[in-house]
């Protein structure tokens, strides 16, 4: 896997091999440090390069400035950073850090340290804390004192000191060690699993945008079934997402349903494989939470049986809450929101019964969000009765087709009254005002019973709907 790593790092020469030149001339270090090289280990490096030097902040600037092709502040330099563009790569060179921390907030007091080890240990996983130096000539040596390498061959999460001083530093930390649970399937160390557990609480130290930031990042990664299920297993995700965890519903003997917690993964997961591309988060979050409003609408029926009546309106709700206290942007909101709200009303069209009536308000509700509500619907068959399976399955294609054919037959992304504003207050002489959207709402209404009017057929429904208003 070294072998793999200088041939990674070979291809970015033109940048390190400089680099190295500019540090070493002036009499300073130069490593490349932290996950760039887990990632150059792994063949997934991005075009993002974290530098530790002993040289402080103001010199590195002065080393870079007039080889680099942008050099900026972004903040970074109150804790000892350098951000920098140079040939397509974005690099971040920050002093050795010795820092502490207050142990009240996650903000370290900033302290420059003097030798690499006492930087490498400060970090969150011994993954994190390899490096590579970089030298004159292009020369490059691993350096490895918290034995990173050994973790990484053998996928496991651990901390370069005691887990719990680790998290007590930094409890984002417990949010990191599942997000790369689920960025790199790697197993976390039974001390770090118990730390976490034994700690979730501390979490309440983090910003809500902090935690959100974290959430997606462990929402998009390939494995994130294992970063929830740890997440939920810690009890960590009753701290910062307590909906996923409470669909652990209890079964009893009487009254029988499916599991709902692990069913919402599977969702997730058989949305994970429609994904064409980037991984869609709205699309994610919405197959993840679509069943939280189940614990709140839970009902023992007679006969053994379970409902759960309107939950899809409940956990809309629950969905809003949750990402408001979360600072999700309004948009993404809504549109998760709206999916977990839509995702049961196919259900109600049974073998074909629905009316083109129906399906055009199908089409409307969804909006652009349609494409996701497919997938979503789709991925929420997780029956394990094959013929029922293929009945879904094929009952759904049936209805996609219906949706085409009205497409070609009429425009449905843009359902629109067969008159404007400006033609309803000229034939019922109106001024603009409250009664004129009344009647594009009528209009809207009727357009989507009935289809497209022509104008005669709709001025003359229009003026029976006002004169039967009075």
């Amino acid at each position: 896997m070294l072998a793999a790593a200088a041939v990674t790092l070979g291809g970015l020469s033109d940048v390190l091999t400089p680099l190295g030149e500019l540090f070493a001339a002036r009499g300073y270090e130069l490593y490349l440090v932290g996950g760039s090289v887990r990632d150059a280990v792994l063949g997934r490096l991005g075009t993002d390069l974290d530098f530790t030097t002993d040289a402080r902040p103001d010199e590195v600037q002065d080393i870079l400035r007039g080889w680099a092709d942008h050099l900026w502040d972004t903040g970074g330099l109150v804790f000892g950073t350098v951000s920098a563009a140079k040939a397509h790569q974005q690099l971040e060179i920050t002093t050795f850090r010795a820092d502490s921390y207050d142990r009240v907030s996650r903000n370290p007091l900033v302290t420059f340290g003097d030798s690499l080890e006492d930087d490498l240990v400060r970090r969150d996983f011994t993954v994190n804390a390899m490096a590579v130096k970089i030298g004159p000539d292009g020369a490059m040596e691993f350096v490895d004192p918290l034995e990173g390498m050994s973790a990484l061959l053998e996928g496991v999460l651990d901390t370069p000191a005691a887990p719990e001083d680790s998290f007590d530093d930094d409890p984002l930390r417990m949010l990191r060690a599942a997000r790369f649970v689920s960025q790199l399937g790697f197993t976390p160390h039974p001390r770090v699993r118990a730390a976490m557990a034994a700690m979730t609480e501390q979490i309440d130290r983090i910003t809500a945008e902090r935690v959100r930031v974290e959430l997606d990042k462990l929402i998009a990664g390939a494995h994130p079934i294992e970063g929830i299920d740890l997440m939920c297993e810690t009890g960590l995700a009753r701290r910062v997402l307590p909906e996923v965890p409470a669909m652990k519903l209890e079964i009893d003997e009487h009254h029988q349903h499916k599991d709902v917690y692990w069913h919402s993964l599977t969702v997730l997961e058989q949305a994970i494989d429609q994904e064409e591309g980037d991984a869609d988060l709205v699309l994610r979050w919405a197959a993840l939470l679509h069943d939280i409003g189940k614990p709140d609408t839970k009902r023992n029926e007679p006969g053994g049986g379970v409902s759960f009546h309107h939950h899809e309106v409940v956990g809309a709700k629950m969905v809003r809450k949750r990402m408001r206290a979360l600072k999700y942007p309004k948009q993404f909101t809504e549109d998760v929101a709206r999916l977990v709200f839509l995702h049961l009303r196919f259900h109600g069209y049974g073998k074909g019964q629905w009316t083109d009536s129906a399906v055009r308000r199908y089409v409307t509700d969804a909006g652009e969000l349609l494409p996701r509500l497919h997938k979503l619907v789709r991925a929420d068959c997780t029956t394990r009765n094959k013929r029922r399976a293929a009945a879904l399955r094929a009952t759904y294609d049936e209805l996609e087709a219906r949706i085409e054919r009205l497409r070609r037959q009429e425009d449905l992304a843009k359902v629109r009254p067969d008159l404007d504003g400006n033609a309803i207050m000229e034939l019922l002489g109106l001024s603009p005002g409250p009664d004129v959207g009344m009647a594009w709402r009528y209009l809207k209404e009727l357009r989507l019973d009935r289809g497209p009017l022509s104008r005669d057929e709709a001025e003359s429904a229009l003026l029976e709907w006002w004169r039967a208003r009075g």
